[in-house]
């Protein structure tokens, strides 16, 4: 069954070791939990998949969904076109290897953030000094920023410096986790207290 293995980075067709049948009154079609094993690094897979049509009177399990390790979280949809973009690329950078690049697209993200609050400065870290002075960002993500910052210039410019594996996750969670308070939290907190304004 084919699954995506995060430990070897890759699609594998994993070796069953168990399964469980997933019967859910709610759900309209059979499913299962498949415990499988990677047949190239040799890692533990839990995943989960349904029973689908391929013909006529002809029904196959599809792909494995992982569930352990669970699946990267996808791009919340509060955060806007102009940073979400360059956050999905950022993580595909991340996911083939090429940590300079995606350095560069964690950079692009937090430009993008800039430009969705309309920061007049032409650079990133006037942009964010911006955010800063306005409290959109506090001094914790501020200085978040200036990493990125630094770090997007290394990977933009020619130079000996190389952005490591460690640097380069580092990076995406740093920029993912401002995202998500900058547009998302933020948002729910306002609903929050419009909604105990309310009652």
């Amino acid at each position: 069954m084919i699954i995506e293995c995060p430990h070897c980075e890759s699609k594998v067709d994993g070796i069953e070791k168990g399964e469980v049948d997933d019967n859910d009154p709610d759900y309209p079609f059979p499913c299962k939990r498949v415990l499988v094993q990677c047949p190239v690094c040799k890692s533990a897979l839990l995943g989960i998949t349904e029973l689908i049509q391929v013909g006529h009177e002809e029904w196959e399990w599809d792909n494995l969904l992982r569930l352990w390790p669970p699946q990267e979280a996808n791009i919340n949809r509060e955060i806007p076109e102009i940073a979400s973009i360059s956050l999905v690329e950022a993580r595909l950078c991340f996911k083939a290897k090429a940590y300079s690049a995606c350095a560069v697209m964690c950079g692009r993200t937090i430009e993008g953030l800039c430009i969705h609050h309309k920061t007049k400065s032409k650079t990133l870290a006037g942009g964010l000094k911006e955010l800063k002075e306005s409290n959109i960002i506090d001094s914790r993500l501020f200085e978040w920023g200036e990493a990125l910052r630094k770090h997007r210039n290394i990977g933009a410019h020619a130079s000996s410096e190389k952005i490591s594996k460690e640097d380069a996750r580092d990076l995406l969670d740093f920029t993912s986790a401002m995202c998500e308070y900058v547009f998302v939290l933020n948002a729910k907190f306002n609903r929050f207290i419009e909604r105990s304004a309310s009652t």
